[in-house]
C-alpha cells in the first residue's frame, strides 16, 4: 500500500480537527443485521489500531465511520486501509456545521493543497446527511465553489475530471471535508461469516485464497504441513511469514505446523503409487477437519485452481472432498495463475511465496500424477493404515504459533462528540517461533 498523504492543514491555526472517513462496504446491504456487522467492523478496526502510539476514537455516522485521535493522520489512514469491510479511506478535517465555517475551511483546505502541488482544476461535491441544513447540496456546492474560485484566482472548475476533488459531508453537528480518497479492502468484516481453517502452503495460491476468504467475512486460522523429518524447516518459516502478512488484514489467527513426512512414507509403502499426491492431500484434509473441529472452525479453505496442476482436476478435487468432514471452500477455483500472482503482489505475500523451500507435496511424489483418482484404490490404500492413529499422531505433534500482532496497544474509544482521550499502552507477548 502506498503511504497516506500529508494533511494540507498541518500546522495551520484554526478550528480544524483532523480525522479519517471510512466508507462502509457491503454491510450497507444488511438491513436489520447492519448493526451487528458494524460492531464487528469496529472491533476489527480497534485491533488494527494497536501499537499506533496514542489514543484513538471511533464515531459512527450513516454508512461511514469517523476515525481520529492523538495519532498522525497518515498513520490512521495506513492502518485503516488494512481493515476489510471499508470501501474507501479518506483523510479529512471536521468543522462545525455552519455555512461560514464550512466555506472558510474549504478555501483554506484547497489553498493548502494548491500550495503543495500543481492543480489545474477543482470540484466541490456535497452530501447532506442533515436534511435540515439551510442549503441544498447543489446550493452549497455552488456557494463554496464560488468562494474558492475567488480566493484562488479563478482556478477552473472541472466536475468530470478535477485536479482535486473536495468532498463535503454535512452531518448534524459537524461537517467533514476530504481532499483525497484511497481504496479500502472492501468485502465483509472478518469474522462476520464465521471461522475457517486455511491449508497454507508456501506458494502463491493458498495465501491469496486466505485473503479472499477473509474478504467474505471468514476469520482464518492456518495449518501448514511439512515433510519433516525428511525435509528441512524452510517451508515452516515461509508459512509463518505468510501467516504474519495475512494477519495484517484480520484479528491475528494461529498457525498450526504439522510434520507429515512419516505419514507420507506410510502411504507410499501402502501402495499409493500414482495416487500418492491425492492420497496425502486426503490425509491433510482429514487431519485439518479434526483440527478444525477442535478450534470451532466451520470450513476448510484451500488454494486449488481447477486444472492448474494434475492434482487439481475435477475428479481429484472430488476425491479430496470425499475425505473432508467440513465444507472445502476454494476461492480461486476459476482463477488463472497470473491473476493469482498479481493478487499476491497486491496483498504483500508474493515476496515470501517466491522464496525457495522444501515443499512436502514434492516429497515422494510420483513422476506422473494420476489426473483421475480412483476412489476404490484410495480406499484400499487407506485401509492398510490405521487412519485414526495416524491422524492422532499428526495432531499430537503439531506446533502452535501466533504470527503477527503489534507489541503495544493504544486505547480506542467510541466518540460522543468530544475527542479528548488519554493514551495508554500495554505490552503483549512476542509470538513463539519454530
Amino acid at each position: 500500500m502506498s503511504g497516506a498523504p500529508r494533511n494540507p492543514l498541518t500546522g495551520t491555526p484554526g478550528p480544524y480537527r483532523s480525522c479519517v472517513l471510512l466508507k462502509h462496504g457491503e454491510i450497507f446491504l444488511k438491513g436489520r443485521n447492519r448493526r451487528l456487522f458494524t460492531e464487528r467492523l469496529h472491533d476489527n478496526l480497534r485491533l488494527a489500531l494497536r501499537g499506533v502510539g496514542g489514543s484513538t476514537w471511533i464515531k459512527t455516522a450513516q454508512n461511514v465511520t469517523v476515525l481520529g485521535g492523538q495519532v498522525p493522520q497518515e498513520v490512521l489512514v495506513e492502518r485503516a486501509r488494512r481493515v476489510i469491510g471499508f470501501n474507501s479511506v479518506e483523510p479529512a478535517i471536521r468543522v462545525p456545521s455552519a455555512v461560514d465555517a464550512i466555506t472558510t475551511a474549504a478555501v483554506r483546505t484547497l489553498g493548502a493543497v494548491v500550495a503543495q502541488r500543481p492543480v489545474a482544476s477543482f470540484a466541490v461535491r456535497v452530501r447532506r446527511r442533515d436534511k435540515t441544513f439551510p442549503m441544498t447540496s447543489t446550493q452549497l456546492e455552488a456557494y463554496v465553489g464560488g468562494r474558492v474560485q475567488e480566493a484562488l484566482g479563478g482556478l477552473p472548475v472541472d466536475l468530470s475530471h478535477p485536479g482535486v476533488r473536495l468532498a463535503i459531508e454535512v452531518d448534524h453537528r459537524e461537517t467533514y471535508l476530504s481532499w483525497a480518497r484511497y481504496p479500502g479492502q472492501g468485502g465483509l468484516p472478518v469474522g462476520a461469516s464465521g471461522r475457517a481453517l486455511v491449508l497454507l502452503s508456501g506458494g502463491f495460491d493458498s495465501p491469496v485464497a486466505a485473503y479472499r476468504a477473509m474478504r467474505r467475512g471468514l476469520a482464518c486460522d492456518f495449518v501448514h504441513f511439512t515433510g519433516a523429518p525428511y525435509t528441512n524447516a524452510s517451508s515452516a518459516y515461509k508459512a509463518y511469514a505468510l501467516a504474519r502478512e495475512l494477519n495484517r488484514y484480520q484479528p491475528p489467527g494461529r498457525l498450526y505446523v504439522i510434520a507429515l513426512g512419516r505419514a507420507q512414507r506410510q502411504l507410499a509403502v501402502a501402495g499409493a503409487g500414482r495416487l500418492q499426491v491425492v492420497a496425502q492431500r486426503r490425509l491433510m484434509v482429514r487431519a485439518a477437519s479434526v483440527l478444525a473441529g477442535r478450534i470451532r472452525a466451520q470450513a476448510l479453505v484451500t488454494g486449488d485452481s481447477l486444472g492448474q496442476v494434475a492434482s487439481q482436476t475435477l475428479a481429484n478435487l472430488a476425491a479430496v472432498d470425499e475425505a473432508a468432514a467440513l465444507p472445502v471452500v476454494r476461492p480461486l477455483v476459476g482463477w488463472e495463475k497470473q491473476e493469482i500472482i498479481d493478487e499476491a503482489r497486491t496483498i504483500g505475500t508474493a515476496d515470501v511465496s517466491v522464496l525457495p523451500d522444501e515443499d512436502c507435496c514434492r516429497l515422494l511424489a510420483p513422476p506422473r500424477v494420476s489426473t483421475r483418482a480412483a476412489l476404490p484404490h484410495l480406499h484400499a490404500v487407506e485401509r492398510r493404515l490405521d487412519l485414526d492413529e495416524v491422524i492422532a499422531e499428526l495432531l499430537a505433534g503439531a506446533q502452535i504459533l501466533c504470527p503477527g500482532g503489534d507489541e503495544a496497544e493504544g486505547d480506542t474509544e467510541e466518540d460522543t462528540g468530544n475527542a479528548e482521550e488519554a493514551g495508554a499502552a500495554a505490552a503483549t507477548p512476542a509470538p513463539s517461533r519454530t
